[in-house]
């Protein structure tokens, strides 16, 4: 497998001779994860399980059906889950205009990260619920404070991750540029930005994942729909299918934003890993 390092043979960047390739990794998910639907077939099929635990998979799905048709806690599925990425959607996109700015200005300037860096550090240990009823305190109960929450949980790691990719530029590159004629604007937006995105990319798939855990939270209070919501409400009766098919479906929607995140940092740093 390393033999090519032996033998003083160049390895190409983020390659390992000899390794299987991404295919066969995704094979080996795949395989995963039809194995644990088998075993989940198997156990709750078996009786191992009482339903009231863990339901059959025929449950779940007879439930999603229900969800679609006739509606839990009076909305439709697809009622709860517009609801929701509207609110995880919205904190998400509000974050990446303020974070991604700030943690640049963090990283590129130091009475910017000597003002910002505290108040982050200060509150991103905190668990949502822990600010939650001030978030409630100082803007009611309506739509606007869910989406504040989920804001201020995707917030940080986003800012972080900006201002860890400003770090990482390497001093020769900017007196390079300076070198070059380039003005302190070109430098921050093409030398510093671009070498930045990769953390920032990442910072937007941490975020977006933070914004997804943190959707139940911010439905605890006064929400009539979404998928947080129809989990809680369905917790209280011991529904243990809903709570599942909810589950599933934050899963599924939280899997297809990290890979649309994925694609999109393919596209546009497809240096990444090569240099």
């Amino acid at each position: 497998m390393f033999s090519n390092w032996f033998r003083g043979k160049p390895a190409t960047p983020g390659k390992v001779y000899g390794a299987p390739g991404a295919g066969y990794s995704g094979f080996i998910s795949l395989m995963t994860g039809v194995a644990l639907i088998a075993l989940w077939f198997l156990v709750t099929n078996m009786g191992w399980i009482k339903p009231i635990f863990l339901p059959t998979p025929q449950a779940v799905y007879q439930k999603f059906i229900v969800a679609n048709t006739l509606g839990i806690a009076n909305s439709t599925l697809w009622q709860h889950t517009e609801a929701s990425l509207q609110r995880v959607l919205g904190g998400f996109f509000l974050a990446v205009v303020t974070a991604v700015p700030v943690g640049v200005m963090m990283g590129v300037n130091r009475v910017a990260r000597g003002l910002f860096d505290p108040i982050i550090e200060f509150y991103r240990p905190l668990p949502p619920l822990a600010y939650l009823p001030l978030v409630i305190i100082w803007f009611g109960i309506g739509e606007f404070p869910k989406v504040f929450l989920i804001y201020l949980a995707i917030f940080a790691p986003m800012a972080i991750a900006a201002r860890a990719g400003v770090k990482s530029v390497s001093i020769e590159q900017i007196h390079a540029a300076y070198a070059m004629g380039a003005t302190r604007q070109q430098i921050i937006w093409h030398v510093i930005m671009k070498a930045a995105l990769p953390e920032i990319f990442t910072g937007m798939r941490i975020g977006i994942g933070v914004g997804w855990t943190t959707l139940v939270a911010a439905e605890m209070v006064a929400a009539a729909r979404g998928l947080g919501f129809m989990i809680l409400n369905a917790a209280q009766y011991l529904a243990s299918d809903t709570v599942i098919m909810g589950i599933l479906v934050i899963g599924f929607f939280a899997f297809a934003f990290d890979l649309l995140i994925r694609y999109a940092e393919k596209v546009l740093i497809p240096w990444k890993g090569k240099v």
